[in-house]
């Protein structure tokens, strides 16, 4: 049996979808932050279970010839960057293997899987960050949470998000803490600020600031909209957002403009893009057009073809894809992504779109009924992976093809695998980067039905 806190030297050998290192001490599997495989270490068992244990590297005896440190001053106090410590090769091999892992022991699955698709960027890539804001020594702070907390760890910059996000968060602190504005507190839920929300067009450059509150302060950030503005020219939009609940969710319902207009505007595979404070929006705008290069490629669709993009925000897997089909239908619950899909249809003089609002199994099994059947489905998930009921709808529909786009590899081979129970072969699975140095990966997966 292990020892809680004694040294054991050990070989790390794999790693973990969370991105920590795996040995075995007595044959029992410990699992190890911020090691790489092929460390050689000392390792301090700091948690015993029944099955499996938690440990700390004391000593790197011998280094992994993966070992390369890749600079931030903050990732092992935030928790957000899980490889930092090994070089990018090595990453998207470990994220490779966790997508080959996730389908054939989750799903017991044998596809084909294509090569993984990295990233050209591993730092400065996103075009989206949340701050949420705290109290610390009596200032107005914001950063990132803890790993597996809600306490802030103070930053202004992270390497991933671009330079100027810096230079807004300074400008927005500054005048909070000078006008003494009130910071929402998590645990007794009081104050008011909750969250600094930035948004960049990586094409256009257009930024969005959006301050969540849980209240109507509007009248308070007139002069912070000036600065704002004043500072820098590439702010088109600045939003208040109100979220007056006790909850881990950022943003509330209501959105009120305070300068400039409602949305901004980007570019996804040569389509021009509104992107509003809900909408949901690719956060490495570069990789997700390689990535919907490759779901087209995986759909392969023909001029006669109609194809139902469920889960599809803003529009623009469906909208990529337009010029090469008979149809797209669009369907979406979050109200303001479809105002923005259908907008975005007609900024892009395409008129063989149609985007529904509401639930995606039940719009898409009232379209069906209908007499809307689709010879291509495209479903892109949130990270829970498809509902049961929309999985069914899917089934009856029965499409030709089904492309699954999903930021879940575990969730995406669950569904993949009902799918396989009901007339359909997974044929091709594909990896791709879109948040490196993370611990998350997307995935592409081809399903096709099988003629009886």
């Amino acid at each position: 049996m292990l020892e809680k806190n004694k040294i054991y030297t050990a070989e790390i050998t794999g790693l973990t979808s969370e991105g920590s290192g795996v040995c075995r001490i007595d044959n029992i599997a410990v699992f190890v932050p911020e090691t790489a495989v092929g460390d050689i270490a000392e390792i301090k068992v700091v948690k015993v279970l029944s099955h499996y244990a938690f440990g700390i590297i004391n000593k790197i005896i011998t280094p992994s010839a993966d070992r390369e440190m890749r600079e931030c001053d903050v990732y092992k106090k935030c928790g957000g960057c899980v490889f930092r410590h090994i070089s990018y090769d090595a990453e998207c091999r470990a994220k490779n293997d966790m997508v080959k892992d996730a389908f054939e022991r989750i799903g017991g699955l044998t596809p084909i899987f294509d090569e993984y698709i990295s990233a050209e960027k591993s730092d400065r890539y996103r075009n989206k960050a949340q701050y949420p804001l705290a109290v610390v020594d009596g200032k107005a702070v914001c950063g990132f949470y803890a790993q597996r907390s809600h306490r802030v760890v103070p930053l202004v910059d992270c390497s991933l998000q671009p330079v100027i996000f810096r230079g807004i968060l300074e400008t927005v602190l500054e005048y909070i803490n000078e006008k003494k504005l009130s910071v929402y507190n998590e645990s007794t839920n009081t104050g008011i600020l909750r969250h600094i929300y930035i948004r960049r067009g990586a094409y256009t450059d257009e930024i969005m600031v959006c301050i969540v509150a849980r209240k109507n302060i509007s009248r308070q950030l007139s002069a912070l909209c000036r600065k704002l503005t004043e500072k820098f020219a590439d702010i088109k939009s600045i939003v208040l957002n109100i979220n007056p609940d006790k909850t881990n969710v950022i943003l509330g319902s209501e959105c009120i403009v305070l300068c400039g207009e409602s949305e901004i505007t980007d570019i996804m595979c040569g389509n021009k893009i509104k992107i509003s404070p809900l909408s949901f929006y690719q956060i490495n705008t570069v990789q997700a057009e390689r990535l919907y290069r490759k779901a087209l490629e995986y759909a392969n669709p023909t001029k006669n073809d109609v194809i139902a993009d469920l889960y599809c925000g803003a529009g623009t897997i469906g909208l990529s894809m337009a010029e090469y089909v008979k149809k797209i239908i669009g369907i979406e619950i979050v109200p303001d992504a479809v105002r923005n899909a259908k907008e975005n249809a007609r900024e892009n003089n395409i008129l063989n779109a149609e985007f529904y609002c509401g639930d995606a199994g039940e719009v898409f099994s009232m379209l069906n009924k209908k007499g809307c059947s689709p010879d291509i489905i495209i479903v892109d998930p949130p990270r829970k992976g498809c509902s049961e009921d929309t999985l069914k709808v899917i089934v009856e529909a029965s499409p030709k093809k089904i492309v699954m786009i999903s930021c879940n590899p575990s969730t995406a081979a669950r569904d993949a695998k009902f799918l396989s129970k009901n007339n359909y072969t997974v044929e091709r699975v594909c990896g791709a980067d879109l948040f490196p140095t993370t611990k998350h990966t997307e995935v592409i997966v081809l399903m096709s039905r099988i003629e009886k």
